[in-house]
């Protein structure tokens, strides 16, 4: 997965608190394991009314089309532990979510999708929300090395990760690349496994 080191750029208001994870992306795109091409599916009960007709959601303004960036209120990502939520939301080039709180399923995904969320008080989230209601005209920084959320008004937030996952996200580290920084130990471990119980990797064919 990419490194998360800094990130500047526009930030999508999404001013709802318990955005669930079937709002982030309802059941009717889940039918595939691919991590591409669901960003039609982000948001689409809210983007699309029941007729199909736009309903001028936020992510679909040209001033928010590049956003980076989503605020949201509390309780993000809550719902069932569909892990296409944060697959839809990295497809549509978003790599920070800043909100008052996340649902623990969903918090955990992120980062093993590349994805920062981002827990501040809830007076903070709104200074932050007001200024993203600015759209382009408001450009956002989130320094992950120094654990600050810069606003376009000059204010610094500073926030919390626990030190392991800060380590997986700025050195692109999912759970397979994590796994692979141990493939000379795994291998040693499997000739040594092999000479003690040979008839453990015999081949079965044979």
């Amino acid at each position: 997965m990419d490194k998360f080191t800094s990130l500047t750029g526009v930030a999508a208001p999404v001013d709802r608190d318990n955005v669930d994870t079937d709002m982030i992306i309802p059941k009717q795109f889940l039918k595939t394991i691919k991590r591409t091409g669901l960003r039609e599916g982000l948001f689409y009960e809210l983007r699309f009314d029941a007729d199909g007709n736009p309903t001028d959601f936020v992510l679909d303004r040209p001033a928010y089309k590049d956003a980076k960036i989503l605020i949201a209120g509390d309780n993000f990502g809550c719902g069932s532990s569909r892990e296409h939520a944060p697959w839809a939301i990295l497809d549509s080039g978003i790599r920070c979510v800043i909100a008052e709180s996340f649902a623990d399923i969903f918090y955990n995904n992120c980062f093993k999708n590349g994805i920062l969320p981002v827990a501040l008080p809830k007076d903070q989230v709104r200074a932050l929300m007001e200024q993203a209601h600015n759209g382009a005209n408001a450009t956002f920084t989130i320094d992950l090395e120094n654990q600050q959320v810069s606003a376009p008004d000059g204010s610094v937030y500073a926030f919390e990760i626990e030190p392991f996952r800060k380590h997986c996200l700025l050195n692109g580290l999912d759970d397979v690349a994590l796994t692979l920084k141990k493939a000379d130990d795994i291998g040693d471990y499997e000739r040594q496994k092999a000479q003690q119980a040979p008839w453990m990797f015999k081949d079965v064919a044979g």
